[in-house]
Order: structure tokens, then sequence, then C-alpha cells
């Protein structure tokens, strides 16, 4: 069984757990490798010992942009204040 999957790392990540993700490309669910392997295995009520390979081939990776890339400059804008209108009673 062949499965393709994004992994992103963040080691500096907030929490622990956003420092490793594995998504699937077009779900972007996390997978459960435990109801990969029940998959695979069968339906059959019991317990079984098993032996998973896990090869990992990275296909393309993704360049993670520099701060000083992501900074993002606006030209100023000037602006005029309107007088205020009152209401009516």
């Amino acid at each position: 069984m062949m499965k393709h999957y994004i992994l992103n790392l963040n080691p500096t990540a907030k929490h622990e757990w956003d420092r490793c993700i594995l998504r699937d490309p077009l779900t972007a669910k996390r997978p459960d490798i435990a109801k990969l392997i029940a998959e695979a295995v069968g339906a059959d009520t019991g317990s079984y010992l098993v032996s998973v390979n896990i090869e990992v081939q990275v296909l393309e990776q993704a360049a993670v942009p520099q701060a000083e890339q992501l900074s993002l400059s606006f030209p100023e804008v000037s602006v005029q204040s309107q007088p205020q209108l009152r209401e009516a009673a």
C-alpha cells in the first residue's frame, strides 16, 4: 500500500504537537496510522503481530520564506477627518 503525505516540521512551534505534523495532501486530515494498518490486515477480529515498514522518500521540499521576506510594506494613507454629524432627536 503506497500513501503520500505532507510532513510539516517546525521545531520552533509554540505547542509540541505543532512541531511535527503529517497530513493527507488532499483532505489535510492527519492520518490514523492504526486504522491504515487495520485496513491492511483485514476485518477479522483478533490480535495480530504485525511488521510495518515505513520507507520515506522526499518528493519535494517547499522552502520556508525568511522573516525579512514576510514583511509587507503598505503605502501611507492620509485619512481626512469628516465633520461629525449630529443625530436629530
